[in-house]
């Protein structure tokens, strides 16, 4: 008689009841298998729609500059190595404060010695002595002969003993074929010629020096992240301006249609006209290729895939440029105070410093405190025994260098001269900052200058436009004419364009080099 199981495809015997079990069991666990591989799987699109959904809000929703910032600042690998540097300096730090503080240690170790110990190479025969009431005192027993007198060796002319204490050889030899011994040892320095305090010291000024450099490091992130911000802007206001060339010449070709119908153009006209508008079509897919490789490298920058879509806020703002004011006039003494690269020379100055007293300490007297507690089998504390045995021990070590051949003093002096060096090296930074700050501040009053021209050309080219356009119509002018003032126009635009994301460049340089980013 059979048994079918619903599910499985096999039938079972009623004798065979372990084999009906195993079944259910493989069941069961293809079941589970099957519930764990369903919720990988329905994760996996879970995943892909949240990164689809991050990419389609940052396409919809405007990404402002401080927007840009934050993600680059959340996500650029240079920032994120400096704060790894940043965590390491301090677990330096808090290891040399640990040289302040006794050290526990354990050794221990295991010895086969092929031979054993003998102190006696044979048996030892030792000579006794007798008290003798008369002297009150112990007298060696001589062999005397029939004249009374000591009976000496022949061959080495010392008295014959006539009784003598026997001491065999292996009562004074010891099996040390295998030794163990071990060791708990604590260390105090007590005075180390300043050389843990030099330590500390050299592990602060590592951690300020990584410090700067992680300051540094946004800094530097911040300027790209604005200059890959602005390149966008910039470019996506050039594509707005090609397309409205494009129009424009379109709209003059258009019109030059018209009056060669008319009789009142040439073919030559509409040639030449054709001609500007076909320069036109390659100006703009130029500008869209630009803008999508600016695009990309903002999306790098920030720290997103470079296909991400992203759509910014100042696009598409023209006419809301408000100029900021002008460059401050900050202390030159703030600003070296301010800026992270010479501080981390300064730190570095610190840190040579430090380096200073630990060659001074390698000529100092050193004093250390310490105390073990100390092991071995076999051991010699009672005896000789082939057991565990130990004791407690504590000391004072005085290590005072006397003469080494000037060669510690050689190398504070080597130290004192990389401290000299780096104080030179600051004194010429700080002269080349005071420059780059001059030569950033003239920039950005000049980037005024250009813009208040450019807002003057653009207005002149504007009003030429239309006046050439309107006397084209009416014959006064000819096509090269209108040609020439549609260019003029087309540049105007653009360098106005150009000094309004040049006044902006030089603010976000400015504040780099003032240290206010």
């Amino acid at each position: 008689m059979k048994f079918p199981l619903r599910g499985i495809h096999h039938t079972f015997h009623f004798n065979q009841p372990q084999t009906i079990h195993s079944g259910l069991r493989e069941r069961k666990r293809n079941k589970k298998q099957g519930f764990q591989t369903r919720s990988i799987m329905r994760r996996i699109p879970l995943c892909l729609t949240c990164v689809l959904a991050t990419m389609s809000a940052l396409a919809q929703t405007p990404v402002s500059l401080d927007s840009c910032r934050t993600l680059a600042l959340g996500n650029n690998k240079a920032i994120r190595i400096a704060e790894e540097n940043v965590k390491g300096a301090g677990h330096l730090r808090d290891a040399a404060k640990a040289a302040y503080l006794p050290g526990i240690d354990f050794n221990g170790g295991y010895v086969y010695n092929q031979h054993q110990i003998a102190l006696l190479g044979e048996d030892a025969k030792l000579p006794t002595m007798s008290f003798d009431p008369k002297t009150m005192g112990y007298n060696y027993n001589i062999l005397t002969g029939a004249d009374g007198k000591p009976v000496l060796n022949p061959a080495n002319g010392q008295p014959i003993p006539s009784e003598v204490a026997v001491i065999p050889k292996e009562a004074m030899s010891y099996d040390i074929h295998n030794v163990f011994f071990g060791a708990f040892t604590l260390t105090q320095p007590v005075y180390l010629g300043g050389s843990i305090r030099a330590l500390n010291e050299i592990a602060r000024h590592t951690e300020g020096i990584a410090r700067s450099a992680r300051e540094l490091a946004r800094q530097n992130v911040l300027l790209d992240v604005d200059q890959a911000y602005w390149q966008v802007v910039s470019l996506a206001e050039k594509r707005a301006l090609a397309q409205s060339f494009v129009n424009l010449v379109d709209s003059l070709r258009q019109n030059v249609g018209i009056m060669l119908e008319q009789g009142v153009a040439t073919r030559s006209d509409v040639l030449q006209v054709d001609v500007k508008y076909n320069e036109a079509c390659i100006m703009l897919t130029k500008v869209d290729n630009g803008l999508s490789l600016s695009r990309m490298a903002l999306a790098q920058v920030c720290g997103l895939p470079v296909g991400t879509p992203m759509t910014l806020a100042d696009e598409g703002s023209e006419g809301n440029f408000n100029p900021h004011v002008g460059a401050t006039g900050d202390n030159i003494n703030e600003v070296y105070a301010r800026r992270a690269d010479l501080g981390i020379i300064r730190e570095g100055i610190d840190l040579l410093k430090s380096k200073e007293n630990l060659s001074l300490s390698a000529m100092l007297p050193k004093v250390a405190a310490f105390g073990a507690w100390s092991f071995s089998n076999p051991n010699v504390i009672d005896g000789f025994e082939k057991k565990f045995g130990g004791g407690f021990s504590v000391g004072a070590m005085v290590s005072i260098p006397i003469w080494h051949w000037g060669g510690n003093y050689n190398k504070y002096r080597a130290s004192k001269s990389q401290t000299n060096a780096q104080r030179l090296l600051l004194e010429d930074m700080e002269e080349k900052v005071s420059l780059q700050v001059s030569q950033a501040r003239y920039s950005y009053n000049e980037a005024f200058k250009t813009y208040d021209m450019t807002v003057a050309n653009m207005k002149s080219a504007t009003e030429n436009l239309n006046n050439a356009q309107y006397a084209y119509m009416e014959g006064v002018l000819t096509t090269d004419d209108v040609l020439a003032a549609q260019t003029a126009w087309l540049k105007a635009k653009s360098e106005l364009i150009d000094s309004e994301i040049g006044i902006r460049l030089c603010r976000v340089y400015l504040d780099k080099v003032l240290g206010t980013l």
